[in-house]
């Protein structure tokens, strides 16, 4: 998708870049069932109402997709490429030619209308877009949306991707996106490709009020607080380790939970790949 840079005249949008959604469908509002309410928490507990995100609240109303996520047997026919709010990923309409029904499944990058996607367990044929599960996709191949139950844990973010690097009876092995090495079950299933809206990391907000609307509150700096309210408060500009507003060290510090097993070596489902 091409850019969109604005040349305005005001601080506001001088260096706004967005992204022309142009090839993107606007005409799918008759799919009602496929939405639902979606209640906003600005960021408060709903049983006490005190603040447990901070920077959270306001935006604009919006509703939640159903995008479809279960790991079975389908064959459908994509009717148009959708905007998600929700999400920064781009969502694609289906019609299920099984079941004669529509629904909402995560955009792969390169996959236009009128695509056929498959879903199943014993498919032979391996095309961008399938849906299949690790012990039927080749060594090498780049996957996203990877489940290892019913529901997508991983590789679930605009334009990124996993790639498998190791593949046996009863496990495989993952490149994540972070360069992480995951051993899950060679059961669970993935999608073969990239995900859509690669170019999401190159938006520039621009402006303050695009922030709001998406429900994103201003945020005021540790040395600009009291002591009693942050690490960073006080008379002293600087000059410390950088910490959260808990005391916890921000850089350096490992904060992912590995097992460990009782001679001290770290678990082998998830290690670092060593270059």
């Amino acid at each position: 998708m091409k850019f969109i840079r604005t040349h305005s005249t005001s601080n506001s949008s001088r260096h706004r870049i967005a992204i022309k959604k142009n090839i993107l469908s606007k005409n799918n509002k008759f799919i009602k069932n496929l939405l639902i309410g979606k209640k906003s928490f600005n960021g408060r507990s709903a049983t006490t109402g005190r603040i447990t995100v901070r920077h959270k609240g306001g935006g604009a109303k919006k509703n939640y997709r159903l995008v479809h996520n279960i790991n079975g047997t389908y064959c459908s026919l994509v009717l148009g490429i959708n905007y998600d709010p929700n999400k920064n990923i781009f969502i694609a309409l289906n019609f299920n030619l099984l079941t004669h029904s529509f629904f909402y499944s995560p955009a792969i990058h390169k996959i236009y209308v009128g695509a056929l996607l498959v879903c199943g367990d014993d498919i032979d044929e391996i095309r961008i877009g399938y849906r299949l599960k690790l012990a039927n996709i080749p060594v090498g191949s780049l996957i996203c949306y990877l489940s290892e139950n019913k529901q997508s844990k991983y590789i679930k973010s605009a334009g990124s991707y996993g790639q498998l690097v190791e593949k046996s009876y009863r496990h495989c092995k993952v490149k994540l996106p972070s360069g992480a090495i995951l051993s899950t079950i060679s059961s669970a299933y993935a999608t073969i490709g990239t995900l859509s809206n690669p170019n999401h990391n190159k938006i520039v907000i621009g402006k303050a009020g695009r922030n709001r609307l998406i429900g994103i509150r201003p945020s005021t700096r540790g040395v600009a607080m009291n002591p009693v309210d942050h690490p960073h408060g006080g008379r002293s500009n600087g000059g410390f380790i950088s910490k959260t507003p808990w005391g916890k060290i921000t850089r350096g510090k490992k904060t992912k939970k590995i097992w460990v097993d009782q001679n001290g070596k770290e678990d082998f489902k998830i290690f670092k790949l060593l270059n």
